[in-house]
């Protein structure tokens, strides 16, 4: 931290947070850039990547942007991201029509209702929230009249339990599976979870860990991708075999 002595106006431009002290004195906080943010992931994926033997180009990001401006879209493009997450069609749709679509990758990452499965396939490249049979059915219908090629989606896993979150029961996967395999109009390409939001890192990496070995019990193994990993613990889905992390905050900072 260091003490300075701008005007507002200046400290906005330079990206500076203004905290005051006792005495009335400025304390300058710097606000990190998406690009030294991106950076420090990128430095933590490999080192976990080291720690279990794995190659750093194995991993994708998906950069979610829920909240965030067209603005900050375009400085983390700078930075070389092109895959983005939202969970909102409606907000994402207003960034998507100012955006150049043909150098972005745009994943669906919110809770799938039918009544928003035509906007979503209209708006989004990939989705990975499927989680119910009538999801499917929907996706279906939708995409027999929407487009010749395989729409790719991702099977959701609620391996941590929590009512309040999406995602299909362990015992349930291989049904939904089956029945995801047999429509013509969709590619499975992967299965998503979520971790834990509370417990230690056992209880998170047996999260993760799990749904690896689902994803082999379904005898496809590296062909699927798995989604795991946010801000708070890409590190430990990364070891347990993460090729998808979904990152918001430790890239672009708190919403609002």
């Amino acid at each position: 931290m260091e003490l300075e002595n701008w005007g507002i106006g200046e400290l906005i431009k330079r990206g500076k947070k203004e905290l005051i002290i006792a005495g009335g004195e400025r304390m300058i906080e710097k606000r990190n850039t998406i690009k030294e943010n991106w950076e420090r992931v990128q430095e933590e994926i490999i080192r976990a990547c080291q720690r279990v033997g794995r190659d750093p180009k194995e991993i994708q990001i998906v950069a979610v942007t829920k909240g965030k401006g067209v603005e900050t879209i375009r400085e983390a493009m700078g930075c070389g991201l092109t895959v983005f997450g939202e969970n909102r069609w409606q907000e994402a749709e207003g960034k998507m029509k100012v955006m150049p679509s043909e150098s972005i990758q745009w994943h669906y990452i919110g809770r799938l209702q039918t009544n928003k499965v035509k906007k979503v396939i209209e708006c989004f490249h990939f989705i990975h929230s499927v989680d119910r049979e009538e999801v499917l059915m929907e996706l279906e219908k939708r995409l027999e009249i929407w487009t010749v090629e395989p729409f790719p989606v991702f099977l959701q896993v609620n391996l941590a339990e929590r009512k309040t979150q999406g995602g299909i029961s362990e015992k349930e996967l291989g049904v939904l599976w089956e029945k995801a395999r047999s429509c013509p109009h969709l590619l499975v390409c992967g299965l998503m979870t979520i971790g834990p939001r509370e417990g230690d890192e056992k209880v998170i990496r047996a999260v993760f860990r799990r749904l690896w070995e689902l994803r082999d019990r379904l005898g496809v193994g590296g062909v699927l991708h798995l989604s795991m990993g946010m801000s708070d613990d890409y590190p430990l889905a990364v070891e347990e075999g993460a090729t998808m992390l979904r990152l918001g905050r430790v890239l672009f900072g708190e919403r609002g």
